[in-house]
């Protein structure tokens, strides 16, 4: 305890002061500059009440007449809106942008409150399994037209068809053929008793067999094509008339006996191969294909082959060609065991065919000269022949 007492009694405090209370140095509190108001001068209270003034009339005015001053009124506002407006009507053209494909067809964005649906069926003229056989992407911006609504609101509110457009702009196209007189091909995918159905353009046109060249039957004609010209386009009774025979005797125009031309092998019989050159149906005899003997023409051409044949002949009013390779072979039997360079030589091997025709129709036509001058006059020589051989010879 004496210890503990001890330890307490050192534990004193400091004295207080003697000096007293009333005696000492009071705190004065400092008050800053910048604490003290400012004085408001008599113009900036009256710019404040102005300006309050201003605030309440502007506020008034809108509550009580809030179109006043304004050039473009609310009726103004509703014509625009209107004008602006989606118009969802069938056969409507509208313009969107593909965002998603499917199976089935494609999301198309048309602005309007919900997307739009394009069918896999309506989105090429011709059949296509897919949309993107029709090049038809995400990110695509095309011109569609509305054929009808759809009430499914996952797939759109919308039907949208490409096959409307592309429709009307084929039977622009077949009529810009038509006036133009082209030649074109079309590919038999029908028949019946008075013709067959071609496909031209992704259109379906009739071809009656007065108007084919050939004498076939539909079936024999189903899946080739033909070349054929425009004879009816008529958009409006959906009426697509062609010819084929026409379309044939435009491109025998340009046919010329010593031409080379390509053509593909379509029938092989025991006695030659019907070769198709152009669309025209010409003969290689099986004496005309080698110089050396062919026992079996299946040995040395088969249908599909393409080769290169030279016009031998051709009969305009029975419609026949005949044609030959034999005339093209460097040496005789080349077509038999290297036709490849037979096709190689074959503009160079024709023309020395011509040569000789030349020579020898400019040798005929002398001796016809010397025996019977009045008949080679008259029906062999054209006029320019006829100035130069009596050219200097008034008298004659």
């Amino acid at each position: 305890m004496s210890s503990l007492a001890h330890q307490l009694c050192g534990l004193r405090s400091s004295p207080l002061s003697s000096t007293p209370i009333s005696t000492r140095k009071r705190f004065s509190p400092v008050v800053s500059a910048a604490a003290s108001p400012t004085p408001i001068s008599n113009a900036q209270t009256k710019e404040r009440l102005k300006l309050k003034q201003l605030f309440k009339e502007a506020y008034e005015r809108c509550c009580i007449t809030p179109m006043d001053g304004v050039s473009f009124t609310l009726e103004d506002f509703h014509a625009s809106l209107a004008n602006y407006d989606f118009v969802s009507e069938i056969g409507t053209k509208v313009k969107g942008t593909v965002f998603s494909t499917d199976a089935n067809g494609a999301l198309v964005d048309t602005s309007a409150k919900g997307t739009a649906y394009l069918p896999t069926q309506e989105a090429c003229i011709f059949n296509i399994r897919h949309v993107e056989e029709a090049g038809i992407y995400p990110g695509l911006e095309e011109e569609f037209v509305i054929i009808g609504g759809q009430e499914q609101e996952d797939e759109g509110s919308l039907i949208l068809s490409l096959r409307s457009v592309q429709y009307g702009l084929a039977w622009e196209r077949c009529r810009q053929l038509q006036a133009e007189d082209f030649v074109i091909k079309g590919k038999v995918v029908d028949g019946n008793k008075g013709g067959v159905v071609v496909l031209v353009e992704g259109l379906k046109g009739f071809v009656p067999f007065s108007q084919i060249s050939a004498k076939s039957t539909a079936e024999e004609l189903l899946n080739k094509e033909l070349l054929l010209k425009f004879v009816e386009v008529d958009e409006k009774l959906s009426r697509l008339v062609l010819s084929n025979s026409k379309a044939i005797a435009s491109s025998q125009s340009e046919l010329r006996i010593g031409s080379v031309v390509t053509g593909i092998v379509q029938i092989l019989k025991p006695y030659g191969a019907f070769i198709d050159i152009g669309g025209v149906n010409g003969l290689l005899h099986v004496s005309q294909i080698s110089q050396n003997h062919i026992s079996d023409i299946a040995a040395v051409l088969q249908p599909g082959d393409m080769l290169k044949v030279m016009i031998l002949s051709y009969d305009r009013d029975r419609g026949r060609i005949s044609l030959s390779t034999k005339k093209l072979e460097p040496s005789p039997g080349d077509m038999l065991h290297n036709p490849k360079l037979v096709f190689e030589k074959a503009d160079e091997m024709a023309q020395t065919f011509r040569q000789r025709i030349a020579q020898a129709e400019a040798m005929a036509r002398a001796e016809l000269l010397e025996f019977q001058p009045e008949l080679l006059l008259a029906e062999f020589i054209d006029e320019r022949v006829i100035l130069a051989i009596y050219d200097g010879h008034p008298s004659q």
